[in-house]
């Protein structure tokens, strides 16, 4: 092995079937353990390629250096007064010193410090090899895997993510000598299980990637995931069709493939009167299969009678890969049509007994207690909203039946829309049908909103039901624990109201909400705490569009009655501060809470008799005028109109604080100013604190 080269390093770990959903996580810790290792031990090298497949977790490290870095090294020894005796020869302390560091007297250098002169030692330390170095690398990376549940195999007590059946070191051409996983580490791999299942010899390092693509394996993850898309594409267009191919389903199919070979299949039409979206659930979910659609005239997405299966091999006869896909999609999807033709049967509302028994949370009682609270405080909202609460009550009673149905109970991320299904089944009104779906809206960042009051009605009650109840029993959310979502919860609420323009009084809701629990919440807290919590969420929001954090707690000061009023709020002094009299503004707002600050008692009125001198008679006008036009604007919402006509008072302030004496001498001159100063702080503080800007 090269003493003086940098070559290319490779590992291999060959195992049983990985993961699919854990491989891309393991592949890049993988990587990211053994960079951090090379970079701490100073080996270096230009850069890691990694790769994954369902057999194996492999990295390739471009221009690994034989040996690590030389250190500089520098030790301070004992003392000069301590280390040599009267005679000039060294004490017992000196002498193990220099044991320790390998040197002789001559060679120490000496330093002065405020304690003392000391013996130093200053040399190089020879960076040690990567056969010493390497292996406890690799092992410290593999041991800190994120494995989800690691197995054990054989009689060894040697546990990893799956039965470890090779492993494969090589430093250029040469093996590298370590052991790993239990087992040496060799130059022999495997190829594809069918096309290839005779072992391979690798050549060197480099030659990894050409010589499994020649056994049939794509180690490449991403390439691999680029392969399996463009195949589906290809077939897709060659049929006029779109292929629905999500980016978890493609990394899952990536994850199950060496040697990825699309294939179109066939099924029934006669399934296609079965909810299309359980059928696709079932193409997913269960066999891992691409499903394809067209659009109609209205842009809406039908599903076609065929879907794409992955194989992972290239057969001599495709047509009995096809057939036995079609024969195993075949049975799902009449599992499929079986689950909706019997959970037509029972209409929504005699779900109860089962919704009895379907607990929500332990100490909140079952999907039937939640279902009428959510019934009610959907009304409730209905009402505030001024759309119809009979049908936002009737949507919360049958919010949750889906839940037991069949069809859920086999694919749960269909719950709501198959709500949705068989409430239009059964004859509801089509705002009821449609909110049962939109109940769950927005279901991940970006996601749409509910379309109807009905359905915004109902999604509010419940995430506010869940939020008050869970902290209500003191469950809030802590670090990366949250069970219900609380997180996601709150964003959603508040995209519902900001987005959608309802002004809905926060507090009022909360308060609801907590009184349809009875004695249940144990938290005295609930209100405050929930309110904090949406108003924390409402800031990451806020920050997260580009707003200063500062902006934010000076319209929070004002306490904002509901959120729309806050982000109406937070734009009038946004606009405000593109003011040219804005950064005076602020700064004289927070001079004026100052002076306030530090004056006892309530500031009363201002009496205009008793304004002697001409800059705070002008205040006193300007200010009179400034209200009588900014008013009207405040009461109509129209805070950016309000801001702009006080921005007018900045010449009047600024020469107020250059001529006026506030703290006077003088009681009733001193506290009348300060009465005119709080006039003008209570005007801008309608909006907003904007001193807090300064």
């Amino acid at each position: 092995m090269s003493k003086n080269i940098a070559q290319d390093f490779l590992v291999e770990i060959g195992t049983e079937e990985l993961p699919p959903k854990a491989l891309l996580n393991l592949i890049n810790a993988f990587e990211s353990g053994v960079k951090d290792g090379l970079e701490k031990a100073q080996i270096p090298f230009t850069q890691i390629t990694s790769f994954a497949t369902p057999r194996r977790l492999a990295l390739l490290i471009q221009d690994l250096a034989p040996q690590a870095q030389d250190q500089k090294i520098s030790k301070r020894g004992p003392a000069v007064s301590a280390g040599l005796d009267p005679a000039g020869n060294p004490s017992k302390a000196l002498l193990g010193f220099l044991q320790s560091v390998n040197t002789d007297l001559n060679s120490l250098g000496r330093e002065k410090t405020d304690k003392g002169e000391y013996f130093l030692y200053e040399g190089t330390q020879t960076g040690q090899s990567i056969e010493i170095l390497l292996p406890p690398i690799l092992k410290n990376s593999l041991d800190k895997l994120p494995i989800p549940k690691v197995m054990r195999w054989g009689s060894s007590d040697i546990t990893f993510v799956r039965p470890v059946q090779w492993i494969v070191m090589l430093y250029g051409s040469e093996i590298l000598p370590g052991n790993l996983l239990g087992l040496t580490a060799g130059r022999i791999t495997r190829g594809h299980r069918f096309h290839h299942p005779e072992p391979i010899t690798l050549q060197a390092a480099h030659t990894y990637e050409a010589q499994l693509l020649q056994s049939q394996v794509i180690t490449n993850y991403s390439e691999r995931s680029e392969n399996i898309k463009n195949q589906v594409n290809q077939i897709a267009q060659k049929h006029q069709a779109i292929a629905l191919l999500p980016q978890d389903l493609l990394e899952e199919i990536t994850s199950i493939n060496e040697w990825p070979h699309a294939l179109l299949c066939q099924f029934d039409p006669e399934f296609l009167t079965t909810p299309q979206e359980a059928l696709i659930s079932a193409l997913q979910q269960h066999q891992k299969c691409i499903a394809l659609v067209n659009l109609d005239k209205n842009k809406n997405q039908k599903l076609l009678p065929c879907f794409i299966a992955i194989a992972n091999l290239d057969s001599q006869d495709p047509q009995k890969v096809i057939s036995g896909n079609e024969k195993v999609v075949r049975a799902r999807l009449s599992d499929a049509r079986f689950f909706y033709q019997t959970d037509l049967k029972t209409p929504l509302d005699q779900h109860e007994d089962a919704l009895a028994k379907l607990t929500y949370q332990a100490k909140l009682g079952s999907m039937l207690d939640k279902q009428k609270r959510l019934s009610k405080l959907a009304s409730e909202i209905a009402k505030k909203l001024g759309s119809n609460p009979l049908l936002a009550e009737r949507s919360g009673l049958i919010s949750k039946a889906d839940l037991v149905s069949n069809m859920v109970m086999e694919f749960p991320e269909l719950q709501g829309l198959m709500g949705e299904y068989y409430a239009q089944a059964m004859g509801e009104n089509p705002e009821v049908c449609l909110s049962l779906k939109e109940q769950y809206f927005p279901r991940f960042s970006g996601d749409q909103l509910p379309s109807c009051l009905t359905g915004m009605a109902l999604s509010l009650a419940e995430k506010l039901d869940a939020l008050v109840g869970i902290f209500g029993i003191g469950e809030k959310p802590s670090g990366s624990k949250d069970p219900f979502a609380l997180r996601r919860q709150a964003i959603g609420l508040i995209r519902i109201l900001i987005e959608k323009k309802l002004n809905l009084n926060l507090l009022d809701l909360i308060n609801f909400s907590q009184n349809l629990y009875g004695n249940l919440l144990s938290n005295p807290n609930t209100q405050k705490d929930v309110q904090e919590f949406i108003l924390e969420r409402l800031k990451n929001y806020l920050i997260e569009t580009g707003i200063n954090p500062n902006l934010f707690e000076a319209v929070k000061s004002v306490s904002p009655s509901t959120l729309t009023d806050f982000d109406l709020r937070i734009k009038a002094v946004m606009d405000f501060l593109k003011l040219p009299e804005a950064a005076s503004l602020a700064a004289a707002s927070k001079r004026v809470k100052n002076l306030l600050s530090k004056s006892e008692g309530s500031h009363g009125s201002v009496n205009p008799a008793l304004l002697k001198d001409p800059a705070e008679k002008e205040l006193f006008q300007a200010l009179i005028q400034a209200q009588k036009l900014a008013d009207p604007k405040l009461k109509n919402q129209n805070y950016s109109e309000y801001l702009q006509i006080l921005s007018s008072l900045k010449n009047p302030i600024d020469q107020f604080f250059d001529q006026i004496m506030v703290l006077c001498e003088e009681s009733d001159l001193r506290k009348n100013r300060l009465a005119l100063l709080n006039q003008v702080s209570q005007a801008f503080s309608q909006v907003a604190e904007i001193g807090c800007l300064a």
